[in-house]
């Protein structure tokens, strides 16, 4: 998982290459050439002068052989990794901002939670948050990714559908109806909201954010785990050194540890 992680972090699902011979048309070859043709699509700096960069093969990866077997779609493990690493990419960005948000004092208007405490660091912000409070989070997100799986036919992203998309919440598909995680009331907001504007967009400017989404996302999960890290390991980041506070004693990638877990929710 690791080196899978390492290898799309580097540059596997955006992948930038300049074309060469391809081998007979095979489940995982497919998948490669989704990226090969992404990351002709490239044009940035980066892009033009790195090319296709995969060194530890994870756009040839077939998880399980369920590609070769047919028990999966053609590409289908590529689609999972890229969709992985798009929505991961999403998530660090937001940490990211948020983590300089907080640790420059920027937070709501209102108490956040019992036992609020003003000058602490993001990590130890969390850690202060109730038990209750931290499984609430987790809770909300499980829905969500139940929903972002629900997908009409055809549309999956290990299926043939565009990775990184996220069903819309207002419109519910019949899948999202008949599995009962839709609740009955509806929901008032989408996760994107600028859907509609997003679609008058041509699809030269919506590829282009799309390929502004990929490496934005890379370079916020190497940013905010760079803050991580320096707070854990001092001077493990050296351009950070001396300028966040350190936590050698916390355990920062625990968020449970303690008397956080499930049988001290209540």
């Amino acid at each position: 998982m690791q080196t899978t992680v390492l290898a799309l972090a580097l540059g596997s699902a955006a992948a930038f290459v300049g074309p060469a011979a391809q081998a007979p048309a095979t489940a995982v070859n497919a998948g490669q050439g989704d990226l090969v043709a992404l990351a002709e699509a490239n044009g940035d700096q980066l892009g033009r002068n790195l090319g296709f960069w995969d060194p530890l093969g994870a756009s040839s990866l077939d998880f399980f052989g369920l590609e070769q077997s047919g028990r999966l779609p053609s590409g289908a493990t590529v689609g999972y990794l890229r969709h992985a690493e798009i929505k991961h990419g999403r998530v660090a960005m937001a940490a990211f901002v948020g983590y300089c948000l907080q640790a420059n004092g920027v937070r709501f208007p209102w108490t956040p939670y019992p036992g609020f405490q003003d000058g602490l660091t993001p990590p130890e912000q969390w850690a202060n948050i109730p038990a209750a409070g931290k499984w609430q989070f987790f809770v909300f997100i499980g829905i969500l990714e139940a929903l972002g799986e629900c997908f009409p036919s055809g549309e999956h992203y290990m299926a043939g559908g565009r990775p990184g998309v996220y069903p819309s919440l207002t419109e519910p598909n019949d899948q999202m109806l008949s599995c009962g995680l839709y609740p009955p009331h509806g929901f008032n907001v989408d996760l994107l909201p600028f859907r509609a504007s997003l679609a008058k967009q041509d699809e030269s400017k919506r590829a282009r954010g799309r390929q502004c989404e990929i490496n934005n996302g890379r370079a916020a999960m190497l940013g905010i785990f760079s803050l991580l890290s320096e707070q854990k390991v001092p001077g493990a980041v050296p351009f950070l050194s001396g300028k966040i506070p350190t936590l050698p004693d916390m355990e920062i990638m625990g968020p449970f540890v303690g008397t956080d877990g499930i049988s001290h929710i209540w």
